[in-house]
């Protein structure tokens, strides 16, 4: 789940000690374990935390000879046969779930790296070669941030390992926090912290000699020349291929878990369940009450699998600990994610009672469907003392437009924008999502034109897997037996209430705030808000965290925060509390910042 090492000739006692430091921020929870492995006359020293059921959970993997070693964070995939191939090439496996790992290098050499197919990070020595691996998965959604010195590398799967060891580094990098106020995350593989680098996707650094060549063993060119296939064909090779692929998501010594949903992405999931030794349980994250469509939707598939269903409430407690439960979040993901994020912790808290592992339909609808939220939405002026401009905006919006949608999604949007709530999720839970699977993700690549941003494949691909799972619609309307004029019915009333959900929430316009009375008069006498939505984070500011946002205004007034501009950051609040303006996202990115500023920034006690 994480790694942290230090590259460097010093004093091998010195550098077990910064391991052992860095190692310590890592470990948020009582369910973690944890290792280390040092070879002193590499220069390499390392040491990783994991689930205890995860893939990285043992010690370092071994090939028989004791000469090839792999700590890593994260999980790989094998292809079917991959394993017994190996078998039957004589190699013992070992006990261990990765030991195929370290003997699949043997045999495929440096073009192991790219053979991997997975979420996931890791150093491999080879002894006989005298060379060492650094690199991460094809997306970089396992995060490799480092920072060099004249005397070492530091590398970690979180920032703050690094800010633990290096003072120096315990500062705002400018660039990256003008991204953050304008696009809720940092672009182009920077971090929020002054000379902390993130190392892209697809990174493979070799190190020989004392010398660290960087280079990258995958980009998304490869696939961006694939030639496209015709509907019927890419719907036939995505049926083929995602049965194949799903099998390998719940291999799991215990019980699985699976978060479900009203939408396409779990469906397609439950529509070719593989076949287990234990039922999974199904769940779905719910507000302080009610149902909305996602829950009733849920149930509905649960129960035509045979499969036991439940949700996962925000409560009281939520609310009474909120202060801990956005510390926490912005402790496990570097300030990335924060006070618009804490629910993930405390319901993946909850997910963990359940299974610990939990297996997803997200990104989905980003890969396959070409589904995007990812846009610039900055903060009001004023509440920095500095002002943090844009940069070309418009620039970047033109890039993005330029490129395929796949590498998109999968290589730009998904690693920088969409991570953050995976990292929370993954503190609690082993987290798995079959789209982005290589083979998944190759393959949307090859998708028709007509495709690219329909939901016709995904509809098919369940009325074809499971037709009893087709009847049921889904939250926005899709599916179901009905007539073409019902159907149109229901997917433009399902359209219409979430957007109205939207507005109700994080998105009312500054227009209709004075009108939200009548508004919520309105939806007291008619079925039409809190359908979709169970985050009301613009109505708990309001309400239940009204106190706690006003508390914290306080102590960035008593600060003397070179950062915040005290009286504008006063007016922020009050404005929102007493609903003259909806200053929900400028109240995001000002608590999640102090508490970077408190938690992460500040000097080690």
């Amino acid at each position: 789940m994480a790694i942290v090492g230090i590259i460097s000739n010093q004093p091998s006692a010195e550098c077990e000690r910064i391991v052992a430091v860095m190692l310590g921020t890592l470990k948020h929870e009582p369910f973690y374990n944890s290792g280390t492995h040092f070879v002193p006359g590499m220069g390499i020293y390392a040491g990783w935390v994991a689930h205890d059921e995860s893939l990285a959970a043992g010690p370092v993997f071994w090939n028989e000879r004791r000469d090839v070693a792999l700590a890593l964070s994260g999980e790989c995939f094998p292809d079917a046969g991959t394993r017994k191939e190996l078998v039957a090439k004589g190699h013992d496996l070992g006990a261990t779930s990765g030991g195929w790992l370290v003997h699949l290098y043997e045999e495929l050499g440096e073009k192991f790296f790219e053979s991997l197919n997975g979420l996931f990070s890791g150093l491999l020595v080879d002894l006989r070669s005298k060379r060492t691996f650094l690199f991460n998965d094809r997306y970089g959604i396992e995060r490799l941030y480092w920072h060099e010195t004249p005397d070492a590398t530091y590398f970690a799967s979180e920032a703050k390992a690094l800010l633990r060891v290096l003072p120096e580094l315990r500062a705002f990098d400018e660039a990256g926090l003008a991204e953050f106020l304008n696009f809720g995350c940092t672009l182009n593989w920077r971090s929020l912290f002054r000379g902390v680098q993130l190392a892209p996707g697809g990174s493979l650094w070799t190190i020989e000699n004392g010398q660290c060549r960087k280079a990258q063993y995958f980009t998304p060119a490869k696939w961006e020349e694939q030639t496209l296939l015709t509907e019927a064909a890419f719907e036939e090779e995505l049926a083929g291929t995602f049965g194949r692929v799903l099998p390998g998501y719940f291999e799991f010594a215990g019980r699985a878990g699976i978060a479900l949903t009203g939408g396409f992405d779990t469906r397609m999931i439950m529509a070719c369940l593989p076949q287990m030794q234990r039922p999974p349980v199904c769940y779905t994250y719910a507000g302080v009450n009610g149902a909305t469509r996602d829950a009733r939707v849920a149930a509905r598939v649960a129960a035509a699998c045979g499969l036991e269903h439940g949700l996962l409430r925000v409560g009281p407690d939520f609310f009474s600990d909120f202060g801990n439960w956005m510390e926490r979040t912005v402790s496990a993901t570097d300030g990335s994610f924060g006070a618009l994020g804490a629910h993930e912790i405390y319901l993946n808290a909850q997910a963990r009672s359940r299974s610990p592992l939990r297996v997803t339909g997200v990104f989905g609808s980003e890969i396959l469907r070409g589904v995007s939220t990812f846009k610039a939405n900055p903060v009001s002026r004023g509440l920095t003392r500095k002002d943090f401009g844009g940069g070309d905006v418009a620039g970047f919006a033109q890039a993005w437009e330029r490129m395929h949608p796949v590498t998109f999604a999968a290589f730009h949007e998904i690693p920088w924008n969409i991570q953050p709530s995976l990292v929370a999720c993954r503190s609690q839970v082993i987290f798995r999502t079959p789209f982005l699977d290589n083979r998944i993700v190759a393959l949307a690549y090859r998708a028709p034109e007509s495709l690219r941003r329909s939901s016709a494949s995904a509809v098919r691909f369940i009325e074809r897997k499971n037709p009893a799972l087709a009847a049921i619609p889904t939250d926005r309307g899709y599916l179901g037996h009905c007539n073409a004029l019902t159907r149109a019915l229901r997917r433009a009333y399902a359209e219409v209430t979430f957007k109205l959900d939207y507005y109700q929430n994080e998105g009312m316009p500054q227009a209709l705030t004075r009108f939200e009375p009548c508004i919520q008069a309105v939806g007291r006498a008619l079925p039409v808000f809190g359908q979709h939505k169970y985050l009301h984070y613009r109505r708990w500011f309001r309400r239940e965290l009204a106190s706690f946002l006003r508390d914290s205004v306080a102590e960035i007034a008593s600060s003397g925060s070179a950062m915040w501009n005290a009286d504008e950051v006063r007016r922020m609040a009050e404005e929102h509390i007493s609903g003259a303006r909806n200053r929900i996202h400028d109240i995001g990115a000002v608590l999640t910042l102090r508490a970077v500023e408190r938690g992460l920034l500040r000097p080690a006690q």
